[in-house]
């Protein structure tokens, strides 16, 4: 069986679809795999890192959102006030951009390596963009 990996700068997360809450993000994701980026802390959120993805567009409309992630979620943004988005909370985060408070589709969930999140995002608060890397191993 196939596990999500997810590399982001030197760290190695393991995780998993939230296929019955978000199928139609999970779907249009998936087909994007191996998912390659960068992500950036985030400006308004508070303790998140954040891939902006201009006008990328998943297909997908609103299922499973919200504005407080959990630390290890990962949501998506389909667009529309702000660009489209994804982010990854290591904290405590409320989902916002320079219109205001947003909301993401919860489609992601870290299962393993969480020891590693907060300094993942201190890591690129104070160091920079890091390298993120999304696939399907096994």
């Amino acid at each position: 069986m196939q596990k999500l990996v997810i590399t982001a700068g030197p760290y190695s997360f393991e995780g998993k679809f939230e296929l019955e809450a978000a199928p139609r993000t999970c779907a249009a994701f998936l087909r994007h795999l191996p998912f390659v980026s960068k992500i950036v802390h985030v400006r308004w959120s508070g303790e998140g890192v954040w891939m902006p993805l201009g006008d990328l567009d998943f297909g997908v409309g609103y299922e499973n959102n919200t504005a407080y992630p959990a630390p290890g979620h990962i949501i998506l943004y389909p667009g529309g006030v702000s660009e489209t988005e994804i982010l990854l909370a290591y904290g405590g985060v409320q989902f916002a951009s320079k219109a205001g408070v947003l909301s993401g589709n919860h489609f992601i969930t870290l299962t393993s390596g969480l020891e590693n999140l907060y300094t993942l995002g201190r890591k690129t608060l104070w160091e920079g963009a890091q390298d993120i890397r999304f696939e399907l191993v096994g």
